[in-house]
């Protein structure tokens, strides 16, 4: 895992929390609506949205804002070979905040999310150098190239999803996560990053690799 951690410039972490609150487990929907609506006046998500796919879209961190800085970056990119850093910083800590949320969802962590705080959520996504690393012209193809990785994707997130309905009565009769889902869970949030580091923010030419590691 550490091998991997290390070649590819986009990783995550998220520090395993041991023993839980039952009760804020138990109403963790109802908890997340405030951070969520927050989430929602940044990303753009709809109401219908919020009421249809809040783990999705938290985890993917869906929104008009997200494909905005795509767009502009991807042209950047193209005709000027470059990424402006603070686009960069923006986009890295939008993405960092919507993990913190996804993370508090999935009952990944106990700590309520922090609009600025790391928290327990670790995400790293290294600045490119533009002229040297990046391919001017892929920004136009990379989301093609990236499809694969959206099928296995999905169906991954399917399993994360009932992966934390078991790990939710887990926790309400034992007080913890199963490590084992646990790991598997954090493992679809990693695989997520690096596509979308390679295929939204376009902070890599390096194309990910299909593993959880």
């Amino acid at each position: 895992m550490n091998a991997i951690k290390s070649k590819y410039p986009a990783s995550l972490s998220i520090d395993y929390p041991g023993r839980q609150d039952r009760l804020t487990s138990l109403f963790r929907i109802i908890l997340s609506i405030p951070i969520l609506v927050v989430l929602g006046l940044l990303t753009g998500l709809s109401k219908n949205d919020f009421m249809s796919e809040v783990g999705k879209k938290a985890v993917e961190n869906g929104g008009s804002i997200t494909a905005g800085l795509f767009a502009a970056t991807a042209l950047m990119i193209i005709f000027r070979q470059r990424y402006p850093r603070w686009w960069f910083d923006f986009a890295l800590e939008l993405y960092r905040f919507t993990s913190r949320v996804g993370a508090y969802i999935f009952l990944l962590t106990d700590a309520y999310p922090s609009t600025d705080k790391e928290q327990s959520v670790h995400i790293q996504i290294k600045y490119p150098d533009v002229k040297n690393e990046l391919n001017r012209w892929l920004p136009l193809v990379k989301w093609f190239l990236a499809i694969p990785h959206y099928i296995v994707l999905t169906v991954l997130m399917f399993a994360s999803i009932i992966a934390t309905v078991i790990a939710w009565f887990s926790i309400l009769f034992t007080g913890k996560y199963p490590k084992v889902l646990f790991d598997f869970v954090v493992g679809v949030g990693r695989w997520s990053l690096r596509v979308h580091a390679y295929a939204i923010l376009l902070t890599t030419d390096a194309y990910p690799p299909f593993s959880l590691d």
